[in-house]
């Protein structure tokens, strides 16, 4: 027995100060990560204040304050090709993203982006794709449209904004092609599209007829691309089989406006449709004041599921007078259809001067 206790107390020393022993690497680790940060922010904040005043002078056309930074230590390529770049993020006017270009080829910085891109490490490819797409660099939108296959996502994000930022026509028909990429986000797939408009449009239009599977995302891009071009095939895609196309399709003509046909075929949608294609036909209907039976339509769905409900509140808000008076006939009822349309009629005198 006190051979067995004996030992159970060296294996609880034992165990105790192997915790000891790991409790304090691991606080020295976190005290050099630290420390190493701290001297990264040191270096980084010297070469800032170093270098910012010459970039401002250089991008005034300021020959000698160039020369310094074409000529500075190797060292300091990459923080200095930060420095000068990553203010295009915000500013994006032309004769600054011009004369930073100019100033990128005199560093080099394009043939280091160059080697970034042939990188092991995911975070240098992404890294140049960005660099790139700031300078707008269409010599190399081939390159970048090929990043778009890369295996890792953060490189194929990278590679979308990075054609966003180029804004080469060249590039439109892969940025169409990506739609149904659902390995690249939702939010960098439509700001691709609004950074082109309607040079997008087109192409769309061309491709969803060839492949209507995919009608849904079509219909999606419009909203970010489509102009009156895109009502034709947005009005045949609300008859489509499927509840989910004939909803994308009035969400889409939400954003491209409605015409006499678009009208009644939304009109015709909420008196029949499913929950989400008639929640999407009332917002369609929003600012539409030429037809009556709009209105009367709109108004009688108040009472209907909250999805339709609440746009068809907002599209009643929207139509002016005659919007006001069917809100109206809500707003003394106890019930849910009537708070919301107090809360719009609220909002309406509310936005009056």
């Amino acid at each position: 027995m006190i051979l067995s206790i004996l030992r159970l107390e060296g294996a609880v020393s034992l165990i105790t100060h192997l915790a000891i022993g790991f409790a304090a690497t691991m606080a020295a680790v976190v005290v050099i990560e630290r420390v190493v940060y701290g001297l990264q922010l040191i270096r980084r904040r010297r070469i800032e204040s170093r270098y910012a005043p010459v970039i401002a002078r250089a991008l005034h056309g300021d020959s000698g304050a160039r020369e310094t930074l074409v000529h500075c230590p190797s060292r300091h390529n990459l923080p200095v090709a930060r420095l000068l770049i990553e203010p295009l993020i915000d500013d994006r006017d032309p004769h600054r993203i011009a004369m930073t270009r100019t100033i990128a080829q005199d560093m080099a910085v394009l043939e280091l982006a160059d080697r970034y891109l042939r990188s092991p490490f995911w975070w240098r490819r992404a890294l140049a794709l960005r660099a790139l797409g700031l300078l707008q660099t269409r010599e190399r939108t081939g390159a970048i449209i090929g990043a778009l296959d890369d295996a890792n996502a953060g490189v194929r994000s990278a590679a979308l904004d990075a054609l966003a930022d180029l804004h080469d026509p060249a590039s439109v028909s892969a940025i169409v092609m990506r739609l149904h990429d659902s390995s690249l986000p939702v939010g960098r797939r439509a700001a691709a599209l609004a950074a082109f408009g309607a040079a997008c449009e087109p192409i769309v239009l061309d491709v969803a007829q060839v492949d209507p599977e995919h009608l849904v995302n079509y219909a999606r891009a419009l909203i970010f691309c489509g102009t009156a071009r895109s009502r034709a095939a947005l009005h045949g895609w609300t008859r489509d089989r499927r509840p989910e196309v004939r909803a994308a399709a009035f969400e889409a003509l939400a954003h491209v406006g409605l015409d006499h046909e678009g009208a009644r075929l939304a009109i015709d949608a909420l008196a029949r449709d499913d929950v989400p294609v008639r929640a999407m036909a009332a917002q369609a209907l929003r600012g539409w004041n030429d037809d009556s039976e709009a209105v009367a339509e709109l108004a009688r769905h108040l009472d209907d599921e909250w999805a339709v409900a609440v746009r068809a509140a907002r599209s009643l808000q929207s139509m002016g007078k005659a919007g006001a008076v069917a809100l109206g006939a809500f707003a003394s009822r106890g019930d849910l259809p009537g708070l919301l349309a107090r809360q719009m009629l609220w909002r309406a005198d509310a936005a009056l001067p």
